[in-house]
This record gives C-alpha cells, sequence and structure tokens, in this order.
C-alpha cells in the first residue's frame, strides 16, 4: 500500500504536479475504504468525486435491459470518475464497481475546482491528467472497433496480466464482447 502511495506520487509528478503543488494536491486527498461488490458510481446518479485506486480493482460498465457491457478495468494509481457527473455534475451513464477489497484516495469537484483556480500546476496537471483519460478512452473505443477479440485479449494479458488472475472471466467477456464460451476459444488458443 505505501508503495502504491508512492507510485500515484510518481504518476503525478510525470504529469508536471511538482512541489509544492504536489503535497497541495496530494493533501487534499481523502482515503475511503470500500468492500468487494461496492458500486461507487452508479449510473443515473450525480458523483462530485474523482478517485485514485491505492489498493484494487474496478470495472466501469452500463447496463442495459438485453445485457451488461464492461467497458474497461482500473487497477491501483487509476483514476476513476464519471465525466458527466464530475465536470457537467450531471447524472453519470456509467456504473463502477470494486470488485475487491479497496482502498482509494478521491477529491470533489469542488475541491478541485479551488485548487485548479488557485494553483496553475494543478490546473495544467489536472488538464493532462484527464487528457490522458480521454486519450485512453478513445484508444479503448477504436480498439473495440479495429481489432478483433483475441487481439484485444492479447493486449489485455500482456498490458495487464494480473486482471486474468484477479478478474471474473465473464467480465473479461464481456469487456472483448463475446460470449465467455468464445473467450475460452480465444485463451485455448493462445495457450497453444
Amino acid at each position: 500500500m505505501a508503495n502504491n502511495r508512492t507510485l500515484l506520487k510518481e504518476k503525478m509528478r510525470r504529469l508536471g504536479l511538482r512541489e509544492p503543488s504536489l503535497s497541495l494536491f496530494y493533501n487534499a486527498l481523502e482515503e475511503v475504504h470500500y468492500k468487494k461488490g461496492t458500486k461507487i458510481i452508479k449510473a443515473g446518479r450525480t458523483e462530485p468525486h474523482l478517485y485514485f485506486i491505492l489498493d484494487g480493482i474496478a470495472r466501469v460498465f452500463i447496463q442495459t435491459a438485453e445485457k451488461e457491457t464492461v467497458f474497461c478495468f482500473c487497477l491501483e494509481t487509476d483514476v476513476i470518475l464519471s465525466y458527466n457527473s464530475f465536470f457537467n455534475e450531471s447524472p453519470g451513464y456509467e456504473t463502477i464497481e470494486l470488485l475487491e477489497d479497496s482502498q482509494l484516495v478521491r477529491v470533489s469537484h469542488r475541491k478541485v475546482k479551488a485548487l485548479c483556480k488557485s494553483d496553475l500546476t494543478i490546473a495544467n496537471f489536472f488538464n493532462r491528467l484527464i487528457g490522458l483519460e480521454l486519450v485512453k478512452t478513445e484508444e479503448r473505443l477504436i480498439g473495440t472497433q479495429s481489432r478483433t477479440a483475441t487481439a484485444r485479449y492479447t493486449e489485455l494479458i500482456t498490458l495487464f496480466p494480473s486482471i486474468v488472475q484477479r478478474v471474473q472471466l465473464g467480465y473479461i467477456a464481456s469487456y472483448l464482447g463475446v460470449s465467455q464460451v468464445t473467450l475460452s476459444r480465444i485463451r485455448k488458443k493462445i495457450s497453444r
């Protein structure tokens, strides 16, 4: 856990947050603990917080009448937020559920706004952070549209090997847009 705090601060430094602004922003974060299965962000509700995962894993999904679709998984040091909720203060579209007992830090929209207004370094960091998250979202969307499920699964296990041990296969299949039977075939094919 202490190591994940160090990794989170290093991520913030890579995105341009330097002292004393780093301490100012980091000290504004509130540590929270949630149990596995907690939905920290719920579709149709406004969530005023942005979270960073210190320890744990989450899935971002939408639920329709027909099915549940997983958009991504969030691991240690990743940021979690509902863009519509956080920026527009409107109900979000997605639900974000913790898949393990988790420790996170969070900061409210109101606090981020005040920090960005008072400290240009924090404002620039926040813009880079959100830009990075938007690029990741775009890459996932383009990958879903342009690559096969096998290619996306190979990339997932290459970049994030712990996901296979930490996430139910049904959620991984949903993320890939395939059935669990098809995922089993993909896994068998890759393991040869």
